[in-house]
């Protein structure tokens, strides 16, 4: 598969609760100040060590700031090889606002 879907926050608790990984694509500091529990904060200076590491079929949900950057970098996940990736819909502005409770700092 070398394309992705768009999900929003609840499809994507359910998939975390299944053993998605989340990659958040975020700068290191607003990472710091707040993330989805588990996610790998993914940048261009760890990607090829994410993707020589990868697991390609386990689900991967990739997150920026409010859902846009998280496509383009979804579907160039896909292309490398991610068999079922999904980008977070309102991204982690909107996975705050609907879990407020889970988030890790």
């Amino acid at each position: 598969m070398d394309q992705y879907i768009c999900i929003n926050p609840d499809e994507a608790a359910t998939l975390l609760h299944e053993g998605a990984i989340i990659a958040d694509i975020r700068d290191p500091q607003s990472f710091a100040n707040g993330h989805i529990p588990g996610a790998y904060n993914l940048s261009n200076d760890n990607l090829q060590d994410f993707i020589n590491e990868a697991e390609f079929e386990q689900p991967l949900i990739v997150c920026c700031y409010h859902g846009i950057s998280s496509q383009s970098a979804a579907q160039f996940l896909a292309h490398q090889g991610f068999e079922k990736v999904s980008s977070l819909n309102g991204g982690f502005e909107g996975w705050s606002a609907t879990y407020p409770n889970q988030i890790e700092r």
